[in-house]
């Protein structure tokens, strides 16, 4: 495969599965987050950009692989079969620069063709906590099952709405104080919550924060 001339060069990138998004951070400093869907209806593959319509149904599609292509580019493989989508940096940097301008595109050519995307219903999820060291003792227990709200999609909510619960337990799961895990894999902020997960939380320091009894 001949190389190809790149201006962007990423500095790391990663692929959140469970979220089903890739994170990818470039050389200028520059970071995006481009969530498996729309990489996948944004495929530069030829059968793709032919199309006459929109890609449509691809809601849950997810990453299998990503495989190197020379130095300036990635071959994405997803789960629904679509594995000649070559993205060089370039087209990985522009995505992710034009990422609200393009998806707005997208659903309105969906409006246009009359589709409704599949969005997840939101609801309650029934969620089970482990509470480790000091923030075991904090909260006199060592795990628990919990049906967390609707709006509490994501590990970075849940820390919000676990520290609203009690009087002077905010300080417990500020950014920074805990590590989580969910089904025993470190997570992310965004890392997305389902039914039935089972989230760790792991204090960061064996020194606790002071704190008022917990009400």
């Amino acid at each position: 495969m001949t190389e190809q001339p790149t201006q962007r060069h990423p500095t790391e990138i990663n692929l959140h599965a469970k979220s089903r998004l890739l994170t990818i951070a470039f050389d200028d400093g520059a970071s995006f987050e481009l969530p498996c869907e729309y990489l996948r209806v944004f495929s530069r593959a030829a059968e793709v950009r032919t199309l006459n319509r929109p890609v449509t149904g691809k809601e849950t599609v997810n990453i299998l692989e990503i495989e190197p292509q020379g130095q300036y580019a990635v071959r994405i493989l997803f789960d629904d079969g679509h594995d000649t989508g070559i993205y060089s940096w370039d087209t990985l940097y522009r995505l992710g620069q034009d990422k609200e301008r393009n998806w707005a595109d997208y659903l309105t050519k969906l409006e246009q063709i009359g589709y409704r995307r599949a969005e997840p219903e939101p609801g309650e999820k029934r969620i089970r906590l482990l509470y480790f060291a000091w923030l075991a003792r904090k909260l006199r227990k060592e795990s628990e099952d919990l049906t967390i709200p609707a709006e509490v999609g994501d590990v970075a909510s849940l820390m919000r709405w676990l520290g609203s619960r009690k009087r002077g337990a905010a300080v417990l799961f500020e950014d920074g104080r805990v590590r989580v895990t969910v089904n025993k894999q470190f997570s992310e902020p965004f890392t997305k919550l389902h039914d039935g997960d089972e989230v760790g939380i792991v204090p960061t320091s064996p020194t606790p924060p002071a704190t008022p009894d917990l009400i």
